[in-house]
């Protein structure tokens, strides 16, 4: 406990809503008595990106933030606004002089945010310390050297929670039922709660027996749901660290979970950081493509028909609609099926990635804006350090949901279809189609396009791309600053043969 005399200190919560391995708590409780303070920033709750899902998770983890630091004698402090009025009104209130808060690597909205507060703590003579809080390096200029500095962070033990605080405010502020004008537009059905004591819980059954088997089951939305981790919302929200969560399934490797699975879970972790840090080292990347060459590739006003359909999972195609139904419903899915509506929509619909981007960042629970940016132009094929991923919506269904079982719960029109026909329902005769009543146009919809005539097209527009020059150079930049050192992404390289080096590097992922 610190002594009364010490000066007052204002701990900031943003997406670190946790007190186990908190080190801004933990610094600033040895200093003085702390305001802890989480601000709702209008910005953020009406950004394009933001959705009624993320705010329901977000305030069940304000919730249980609530709780832990009343054990601990400090009330958080809840207020709305502009993040640098609000920290002026608290600072004016309680006289701090000290602003603690963990590093973010968020959207442009934060990013501005972050710059104003910095000028605000300037002016004010308030002196702002942040923390990283994974394994994202700011002031990186390349990836030399990022793997050991992501291993040397993790190496540390989790930092525990203080044993008391002390803190002039000890109120309950109220947390509002929904501020945002962002509402569902898709009938929810979460499985997941927020908050820290829901993502122990959760982790604890991940390494207490349900990730057995992990690393085989995880591509299939079959058993992806109870075989994943489910841990990516905990981390988006810092209900969770990425080094606690490490920590923990490095103890249990070997013993209740299967070495060989946990190798795979720390290798997923590695990654997590490994795409936030290209956000953090280029911000564009938010609103611009890794490689610039491929600016003005595909048009940036998609046909509304054929995007209404996909948004909706009624593209004709039955594996793809069920995994779009899926994750509109439950908020999640797993990575794989991620990868392929992106595909679909980057592939066969020839949509731009910035028009679909935001529609699917209010779909996940677990929207992390540095992944979210850097997968979704990967799998678009605008990074220029990677082959392109073409995913077949149909031998997708036929290898990870070979019954069918996925897609008759969500997509139940179908349900009556023989499981010869459920992944492809225009083969079969008109007999079959009548007993099952499913009629095209009516209860279900023929395909939007046609995926070989679509890959075909897609196929040569890149390969036009990929015969000039400009792309190699930029896809040289691009490696340089963002490409692993450690596998996954290729230093490209020319071959003297140009068109045979380019069909080898069209690698499809179907």
């Amino acid at each position: 406990m610190v002594s009364s005399d010490q000066a007052t200190q204002c701990v900031w919560f943003k997406r670190d809503l946790r007190v186990e391995d908190h080190r801004p708590l933990v610094e600033a409780g040895k200093r003085g008595p702390i305001v802890a303070l989480f601000i709702i920033e209008p910005e953020v709750l009406n950004a394009p990106d933001y959705d009624a899902l993320h705010w329901q998770f977000q305030s069940e983890s304000l919730q249980d933030l609530q709780a832990s630091l009343a054990d601990l004698g400090v009330g958080l402090l809840i207020r709305r606004g502009r993040a640098a009025e609000v920290l002026e009104s608290v600072r004016e209130k309680y006289g701090f002089e000290f602003l603690w808060s963990h590093e973010e690597t968020g959207n442009e909205v934060t990013f501005h945010r972050d710059k104003s507060v910095g000028k605000w703590a300037k002016e004010k003579g308030v002196t702002w310390t942040e923390f990283p809080q994974n394994g994202v390096v700011r002031g990186l200029r390349d990836r030399d050297g990022w793997s050991k500095l992501w291993g040397e962070r993790m190496k540390h033990a989790p930092l525990p929670k203080p044993d008391s605080l002390s803190s002039p405010y000890k109120g309950t502020s109220k947390i509002p039922v929904l501020p945002t004008e962002n509402s569902y537009s898709w009938k929810r059905s979460v499985d997941l709660r927020g908050g820290e004591t829901a993502a122990r819980h959760v982790l604890e059954s991940f390494v207490g027996g349900r990730g057995q088997g992990y690393r085989r089951k995880m591509s299939s939305p079959v058993a992806a749901y109870d075989a994943c981790s489910r841990l990516s919302p905990y981390f988006s929200s810092g209900c969770l660290s990425i080094r606690s969560a490490v920590h923990r399934v490095r103890l249990a490797m070997g013993d209740s979970i299967p070495a060989s699975d946990g190798r795979s879970f720390l290798s997923r972790c590695h990654w997590h950081c490994h795409f936030m840090q290209k956000l953090e080292s280029e911000p564009q990347i938010e609103n611009r493509s890794f490689n610039r060459s491929c600016e003005g590739l595909r048009p940036m006003d998609p046909d509304p028909t054929r995007m209404t359909a996909w948004e909706n999972g009624q593209t004709g195609y039955p594996f793809l609609d069920a995994c779009m139904r899926a994750l509109r419903t439950r908020g999640w899915i797993n990575f794989r099926m991620r990868a392929m509506l992106v595909s679909f929509a980057a592939y066969d619909l020839w949509i731009d990635w910035r028009s679909f981007r935001d529609f699917l960042a209010r779909q996940f629970i677990d929207y992390e804006p540095g992944i979210h940016f850097s997968q979704i132009q990967m799998q678009s094929g605008v990074t220029g350090i990677n082959t392109l991923r073409i995913y077949s919506p149909v031998k997708q269904g036929l290898d990870q949901d070979p019954e069918g079982v996925f897609v008759k719960q969500w997509v139940p029109e179908l349900a009556g279809l023989p499981t010869d026909y459920i992944h492809e329902p225009w083969r079969a005769p008109a007999s079959v189609l009548s007993e099952a009543d499913v009629i095209f146009g009516k209860t279900y919809p023929r395909p939007v396009v046609d995926h070989k005539e679509a890959v075909k097209f897609a196929r040569g527009e890149f390969g036009k791309l990929r015969r000039k020059d400009e792309f190699w150079t930029e896809a040289k930049r691009v490696n340089k600053q963002h490409g692993s050192r450690k596998s996954g992404e290729r230093r490209p390289k020319r071959s003297k043969k140009k068109e045979e080096t380019q069909q080898q590097e069209m690698v499809l992922w179907s």
